[in-house]
């Protein structure tokens, strides 16, 4: 059985799907089949274009879904290859940096095309390394495609990020030009592991610069197959290299190493503030790092809202691969006068939601990543318990046919306002609703959060929805949005930048400003 033609299947995005669905489904049983004949493969760095072997720690990988089915074995790279791949980094820069900018807008518009032409197996490989659902899977390929094209374009728009300046005199003649920095290291998350990776190395890449790429350690997989990619595309040797090992090992030898000009990082606020310590200022002069560093999303639902859809687009953001998304909604303030009510629909929803493997058709819910998260989950519980309301959930879910795998239950709680789990990042199918007497209070209760990342309001008055748009403390955004409260932010169409503790750079990606982050400014005058 063979995927459908691509052209004929429906824009998949995580909050948007249309289409003749049932073609979409064909296509990624196919591809699950398919993939799982692969399994078992040990997979090497690849450097300079090619694989390298010397490292002898050998790491299984396996799924959360049912941790008896190994993914696959991966060779931790030795210091001498994180070394061996910044050196092939650095030597591949300068000839890639001198392609003119329209060809390297061509080299990687094609491997978009390549992402497109396999997103059904690509989607398989994240549903059963990650326990994302198809349709979460199939979004992430499709957006990874999208950040190559949108970033593209941004280079395109900019005429290569070169523009004529004034002049002083009549025989001078001055211009402006972005110019890469040389060697950036991607660190990578597991939540998004094709999307994240391939949108930070993708404008690194336009940006002229060679790249170094540490997958996270829960989706090697999903980083090997990305890079095969990269490594079957016109790209130079060595302006793409992927290492794969412990990410705090890794993470210390690209930190440590004096070739890396530059990092791209997601993940946590505690790793993003050592990088910028240790790396940005840490040696002989300033460095960037662009790190987009998680959040903990609220959404406000008033007196006035629609608490229909108020219900629904909290419940998906909540619970949408399983909390695990840096723009989960994991807390929500609701007026008073409609607390009961709102609570009502949120439990009856969130108790519809078919729990399972998440590469079945009909599952919404699979598991969290490994067990360390369900030891997170465990603990965030019995606080709540304590401490407050427990409204559905909490448990550990251990009974055939789940018990192979790493699954726990939606869970809402209600909590006294000044609790610490309102404030903490779980990363969690774990929802805390507070009851506040005002949109000033709920506002106000939003704002305390040392996360900006995102924030969704469902309001009918004009007012609140101008305040929320003003005084509100994230960089997106969304008002009365029934896909998701506080989730499904796509390229070009919400840009995606953190603030406060969620962000590092004051612009980020899915945005207009993001690939001239990979570059620094020179000035270049001459007499005629």
């Amino acid at each position: 059985m063979t995927a459908p033609t691509l052209n004929t299947q429906p824009k998949i995005t995580y909050s948007a799907v249309g289409g003749d669905l049932d073609a979409v489904h064909r296509g990624f049983e196919a591809a699950l089949v398919e993939v799982k004949d692969t399994f078992g493969a040990i997979h090497y760095s690849r450097v300079g274009g090619r694989e390298v072997r010397d490292g002898s720690e050998r790491v299984e990988s396996r799924s959360p879904i049912d941790r008896t089915m190994l993914l696959g074995t991966f060779a931790s790279a030795t210091p001498k290859e994180v070394e061996a791949a910044v050196t092939a980094a650095r030597t591949a820069r300068a000839a890639w940096a001198a392609t003119r900018w329209p060809e390297r807008v061509a080299v990687m518009r094609e491997i978009a095309e390549r992402i497109r032409e396999r997103r059904y197996q690509l989607a398989a490989v994240m549903s059963l390394e990650i326990g994302k659902t198809r349709f979460e899977s199939l979004g992430d390929a499709e957006e990874a495609a999208d950040l190559i094209d949108y970033y593209a374009d941004q280079v395109e728009r900019a005429d290569g990020f070169v523009q004529p300046l004034g002049q002083l005199s009549p025989n001078e003649q001055t211009q402006d030009v972005l110019r890469p920095y040389g060697v950036f290291a991607v660190i990578a998350p597991f939540n998004f592991p094709m999307a994240l990776a391939t949108g930070m190395s993708s404008a690194a890449l336009l940006a002229g610069n060679s790249v170094v790429f540490k997958p996270a350690e829960g989706a090697k997989l999903t980083g090997a197959a990305l890079a095969e990619i990269f490594s079957g595309s016109r790209l130079p040797a060595g302006a793409f290299n992927i290492v794969y090992g412990s990410g705090s090992k890794i993470g210390r030898l690209l930190t440590d190493n004096p070739g890396v000009d530059g990092i791209a990082f997601t993940g946590s606020f505690e790793v993003g503030m050592h990088l910028q310590k240790h790396f940005a200022v840490g040696g002989k002069h300033a460095k960037p790092v662009l790190g987009e560093l998680g959040g903990k999303n609220a959404a406000i639902v008033t007196g006035g809202a629609d608490l229909e859809m108020a219900s629904e687009g909290v419940m998906r953001s909540a619970f949408g691969l399983q909390g695990q998304k840096c723009s989960a909604c994991s807390r929500v303030y609701v007026e008073g006068q409609v607390a009961e009510q709102f609570v009502e629909l949120l439990v009856a929803k969130t108790n519809a939601l078919l729990i399972g493997d998440p590469t079945q058709r009909d599952v919404y819910i699979g598991p969290v990543i490994d067990e360390r998260a369900v030891e997170r989950y465990e603990s965030a519980v019995a606080r709540a318990r304590q401490d407050g309301k427990l409204l559905i959930g909490g448990e550990h879910l251990t009974s055939p046919p789940l018990d192979r795998g790493n699954f726990v239950a939606p869970t809402i709680v209600e909590l006294p306002l000044d609790h610490p789990l309102f404030q903490e990042e779980l990363f969690l199918p774990f929802l805390a609703v507070g009851v506040v007497d005002s949109f000033d209070a709920a506002l106000h209760e939003a704002n305390r959060s040392n996360f900006g990342l995102t924030a969704g309001l469902f309001s009918q008055d004009e007012r609140e929805i101008e305040r929320f748009f003003d005084e509100m403390e994230a960089g997106v955004l969304y008002v009365n949005r029934k896909t998701g409260a506080t989730t499904g932010a796509w390229p070009g169409v919400q840009s995606f930048c953190g603030w406060k503790g969620s962000g590092m750079s004051g612009r980020g990606g899915c945005g207009p400003y993001y690939v001239g982050q990979f570059m620094r400014e020179q000035s270049r005058t001459r007499m005629i």
